[in-house]
């Protein structure tokens, strides 16, 4: 496009257009008089987006859904690009780094517009609760929107839980297009009765349903789909009944969830019969950083997961394995979760080493001995929890070994060094991130890199 159009003052041209968003309204005033403005809704003039749009939103589950869609349907032969937290791809080819999981309204726009060029049959988007306040999703047109779960997140931005709930279910009460939500997630099952809503669940039965399931060594469920399209309608009737077994690699019942949500989006949006979508899903490897496993001799996996519920379902996945886990919280963030992720660890690892994640501005030992308290019951510890000082407790006559370790690489070291045979390290919190955030710098920094060098010097 030869056109330069921006919403940023400090990127005009001479000949720019610049687009007016709620973002930039304060700086309208310092525009120079002979700039041409444009709204929002003058976006579809300039930029192509005849595209099949497919959003996900949901606290936990967003990068794992869409990778799978965006993977099942590259299989299928479509032409498909996909955006998230990992970037973006557009043909199984990456076309931009990692970056917010939703970028601004107009580069989202120009992301649409060359998915569109390129002759993209859909597009494959993480919808944040951020973009959704903040309207950076503004005059899309969804051909399809799920919602995988709402926990506690971003209370930093939001405030309160309430907002962040109301602010998840606003972009699926919004639109005349198919939306899928997990009947086992108290706010998505509120949705339930809404106009063209598509369901899915474990434990309760919706459109796409599980007779039976085992997560020994990967996933193995019998799943059931109920649909019946009625004419000149999009509601669905429980009448025909299709049956089949599907089957991953992926550990865990978190991504049983995530697999059932892109079964049933597939077949949403292309009509494929059951059979033919888990075929594919079985060929679904996963996504980096998300339950990676970086070492099976040790056992050392990786994941994202830095919410409590999201530390929860990755131990749920290995709670028959005694678990050494290292992981820290992100600082200008939610503080109040920070005690609960500790509570959360005591409940299920044996040796818990708290380190760093991204500090930024914070001070590190602060937000470490703020999971600390969670780790010890609440009890204030600010001045008894010192770094690199191990401490013994006893729960419910089981030992736990506690440390505050700040420098992540040497946490992993001595997780390592100190994990029995046969146990499962657990580093979670930054997954496939390859930088760490502190106050005046950022330095490279990957876990799956870090442990692959330990090992390879055997520590």
């Amino acid at each position: 496009m030869s056109l330069h159009i921006t919403d940023d003052t400090r990127q005009l041209k001479q000949d720019s257009i610049f687009l007016r968003t709620p973002q930039n309204e304060e700086f309208m005033e310092s525009l120079p008089p002979n700039i041409r403005i444009i709204e929002r809704d003058e976006l579809t003039d300039y930029f192509k987006t005849d595209i099949k749009i497919i959003g996900i939103t949901g606290t936990n589950g967003k990068t794992t859904t869409a990778a799978a869609i965006y993977s099942v349907l590259l299989d299928m032969g479509y032409k498909v690009a996909l955006l998230g937290t990992r970037g973006m791809f557009i043909n199984d080819v990456r076309r931009k780094p990692k970056g917010l999981t939703t970028p601004s309204l107009l580069e989202l726009y120009e992301d649409i517009d060359v998915a569109a060029t390129l002759g993209c049959d859909f597009f494959v988007m993480e919808v944040s609760s951020h973009a959704i306040k903040q309207e950076r999703i503004y005059g899309l047109n969804f051909c399809l929107k799920i919602l995988t779960n709402i926990t506690s997140d971003h209370l930093d931005y939001h405030k309160t839980w309430e907002d962040y709930a109301k602010t998840k279910l606003q972009f699926l009460q919004s639109g005349e297009c198919p939306k899928i939500i997990n009947l086992d997630d108290k706010s998505g099952a509120s949705m339930r009765f809404y106009p063209h809503v598509l369901t899915y669940g474990v434990e309760s039965k919706g459109n796409l349903s599980v007779n039976a399931y085992g997560l020994q060594d990967g996933i193995f469920a019998q799943i059931n789909l109920r649909l019946h399209k009625q004419k000149d309608s999009k509601q669905y009737d429980d009448i025909s009944k299709r049956e089949c077994v599907l089957e991953s690699e992926l550990f865990g019942l978190f991504n049983l969830y995530n697999l059932m949500a892109a079964t049933l989006a597939i077949h949403a949006i292309t009509n494929k019969d059951l059979q033919t979508i888990c075929t594919y899903i079985k060929n679904f490897g996963g996504v980096s950083g998300r339950m990676e496993i970086v070492s099976k001799q040790p056992l050392v996996i990786v994941d994202f997961a830095h919410t409590t519920d999201g530390m929860q379902q990755v131990f749920e996945a290995f709670k028959t394995r005694n678990i050494s886990v290292v992981f820290g919280a992100g600082g200008d963030r939610d503080v109040s979760k920070r005690q609960k992720m500790g509570a959360c660890a005591r409940l299920y690892a044996k040796n818990i080493y708290i380190t760093n994640d991204n500090p930024r501005s914070e001070n590190p030992l602060s937000i470490a001995q703020e999971i600390a308290k969670g780790v010890f019951n609440g009890v204030d510890t600010q001045e008894d929890i010192r770094e690199n000082t191990q401490y013994k407790l006893q729960l419910k006559g089981t030992a736990l070994n506690v440390q505050i370790v700040l420098d992540r690489a040497e946490a992993i070291r001595l997780a390592l060094q100190e994990l029995p045979k046969d146990w499962i390290l657990l580093i979670l919190g930054k997954g496939d991130e390859n930088v760490q955030i502190f106050k005046d710098n950022e330095v490279h920094f990957s876990d799956k890199e870090c442990v692959q060098t330990i090992l390879n010097s055997n520590y």
